[in-house]
């Protein structure tokens, strides 16, 4: 167990340190990944605006956050959530999964973040 623990704070602490450096990239250079979907269609998909939004988060900028995503901003939580669970069964029973609950939260998340997408194109 204590191998697992280890694992997932290598895991967490890696996505986070890419995560800091891509922010680092982007302040250094205005240089970021821009959506293909968007740049295709002319629509903003569900997760328009989630570079903006975390470098607000990080500047602690919550207005701009929400201006950037605001359906992924409220999402956060719960995605948060769901993943911390996901780890915390890998770190008991060795391997990913959700239980029933966190599969219902995806589904919905799944659903949110379509409706999320249809409403910020054709509605707001």
């Amino acid at each position: 167990m204590r191998k697992r623990v280890q694992h997932v704070i290598g895991v967490a602490t890696a996505i986070f340190l890419l995560g800091l450096g891509y922010a680092s990239w982007i302040w250094n250079t205005g240089i970021a990944i821009p959506c293909f979907f968007h740049k295709i269609t002319g629509l903003q998909c569900p997760g328009c605006g989630v570079t903006r939004m975390c470098l607000a988060l990080l500047q602690l900028d919550f207005a701009g956050a929400w201006q950037a995503n605001a359906g992924l901003l409220l999402l956060s939580p719960l995605l948060i959530w769901a993943l911390w669970n996901a780890a915390i069964q890998y770190i008991k029973r060795g391997r990913f999964c959700l239980n029933p609950k966190g599969e219902r939260l995806v589904f919905v998340a799944v659903v949110y973040l379509v409706v999320w997408g249809l409403l910020r194109n054709f509605l707001l």
